[in-house]
């Protein structure tokens, strides 16, 4: 049986689908691997289904006017994007490449649509995985319109800490590796104002920077420089010590 169906069944919102359907849905599914810097899909582009990241990471983006690049967002292994598909949307808005090495399962929008009528609440699960990206990019526009760059790059530190963080000896790491320019691509800054801030947080004792690796000394006094909580880390609050087109996919097998 073709490996989607097991990227399929440890999928979390597809936990729930049988043995059968399952295969039913993997029989349809496509599978793409990628390098680094492809692209896995362009605006415009027919939204023909949902992804599911079996092994890898990309990035959602979106250019301005002016061409330069925004970053919505990141998605991992085992989970999916291009969820507005199911609702209606015929065309991507977005643009979306591979950040690494990735594989991808392409799973057609007509396929869904059956295993949705039998199994209704998937619809929850979409529902909620669109508002927690909603509920994302309105805090990053909020941190843009209200905050100085400073305060951003440490919102952005503690977003990643929560989802990224890795708690050690000395400290939390983020097991994710951003450029500054892709870090003010997120904040809507520049390279040079995040590379002057990571400085001074550094210099300040906040954190460690080694070949774009970050290591959070004290988490919870960062986050007190925002007026934050220390957010979750692993499961548990952090504490001191503490895009070619579609039709390239080829068919599973």
């Amino acid at each position: 049986m073709a490996d989607s169906f097991w990227y399929i069944k440890n999928c979390n919102l597809f936990s729930q689908l049988s043995a059968s359907d399952i295969a039913e849905l993997e029989s349809q599914s496509r599978m793409r691997k990628l390098k680094k810097g492809d692209p896995v899909y362009l605006p415009d582009e027919e939204a023909d289904g949902v992804l599911l990241v079996a092994q890898g990471r990309v990035k959602i983006c979106h250019a301005t006017p002016d061409g330069k690049q925004s970053i919505l967002g990141f998605v991992d292994t085992g989970e999916i994007f291009g969820e507005l598909a199911l609702l209606g949307n015929e065309r991507r808005d977005e643009y979306v490449e591979a950040t690494e090495k990735t594989n991808l399962v392409l799973l057609p929008k007509q396929a869904l649509q059956q295993v949705i009528r039998k199994y209704p609440s998937i619809v929850l699960g979409v529902t909620k995985l669109i508002g927690l990206r909603r509920q994302r990019v309105e805090k990053r526009l909020r941190n843009l319109l209200f905050r100085s760059n400073r305060e951003r790059v440490i919102h952005l530190l503690l977003e990643l800490c929560e989802k990224y963080g890795l708690v050690g000896e000395e400290g939390i790491s983020l097991n994710i590796r951003l450029s500054h320019q892709e870090m003010a691509c997120i904040i809507g800054s520049t390279r040079e104002t995040v590379t002057v801030v990571l400085g001074q947080l550094q210099k300040e004792g906040f954190l460690k920077i080694s070949r774009r690796r970050v290591l959070i000394c004290d988490l919870p006094r960062l986050a007190q420089q925002v007026n934050e909580r220390a957010p979750m880390v692993g499961g548990s609050t952090a504490q001191p010590n503490l895009m070619p087109r579609m039709a390239s996919y080829h068919t599973a097998s």
